[in-house]
């Protein structure tokens, strides 16, 4: 199973960007997908999940500004950044719960794509 992140790039502060993580592979199915990033210099955090049936949780840092969303039958999942600030800066990072047509559960996480927000 690959997890392959595009959208990332420079924006200036009150910017936006749109962020998409496709899944490829021996899929099952896939629970939760989540958006993590991380600031050089910080540890990896959650920005937002959201599971197959819909429920989402987003970090406080990002309420209002951030919408998490997924395409099932496409085993994808977007990230709509709006009002971008240079504190959002980070690699993000996309990751799944997976099962696999194998029967098997697995974490999988994509390899990142930079954010850079300009003030």
């Amino acid at each position: 199973v690959q997890l392959v992140e595009s959208g990332g790039g420079l924006v200036q502060a009150g910017g936006f960007l749109r962020l998409s993580c496709a899944a490829s592979g021996s899929i099952f199915s896939i629970n939760v997908m989540g958006w993590y990033r991380q600031a050089p210099g910080k540890q990896r955090e959650l920005v937002a999940r959201i599971t197959s049936g819909g429920r989402i949780n987003y970090a406080d840092s990002v309420k209002g500004r951030f919408t998490i969303s997924r395409d099932n039958a496409k085993n994808t999942m977007y990230l709509q950044m709006n009002s971008l600030k240079p504190e959002d800066t980070a690699v993000y990072y996309c990751n799944a719960d997976v099962f696999t047509a194998q029967a098997g559960r697995y974490e999988f996480w994509g390899q990142g794509t930079l954010v850079t927000v300009s003030s």
